[in-house]
């Protein structure tokens, strides 16, 4: 049986994709790109404040679902540029505590909407 998450706090599904599907004591969070939950426009600034956007979306869904970023079990981090890895270190950084999930980074040639980041994540739950 399977739960379907959905938040106004996070942006909508541009696709045929939930942002999160709840089974048992897991949380799938769909990859979150730096989105305005609001304007549905790409933020705007730096690397790090695009980063910042798609924690915010992880975490604004987590919430959403009965869990919260601590929960993590597994990020998948997808970047286009794999220089930025260190600036996903110090945002990331600012989001999770120790002891840290487990964690991939992955080069792409491309990402939805010409984006340099796009995160995912699965979380446990205890319920």
């Amino acid at each position: 049986m399977k739960k379907i998450i959905h938040t106004d706090n996070a942006p909508g599904a541009i696709g045929t994709y939930s942002q999160a599907v709840v089974t048992d004591n897991l949380i799938f969070i769909s990859g979150q790109i730096p989105l305005d939950p609001k304007s549905m426009e790409i933020v705007s600034g730096d690397f790090k404040d695009r980063t910042h956007r798609v924690f915010k979306n992880l975490k604004n869904i987590a919430n959403a679902a009965g869990g919260n970023l601590d929960d993590a079990v597994k990020v998948t981090i997808f970047l286009t540029d794999l220089d930025n890895f260190a600036a996903v270190n110090e945002v990331m950084a600012e989001y999770f505590q120790k002891p840290y999930p487990a964690r991939a980074a992955v080069g792409v040639s491309a990402l939805p909407k010409g984006v340099d980041v796009e995160i995912e994540a699965i979380l446990g739950i205890t319920g």
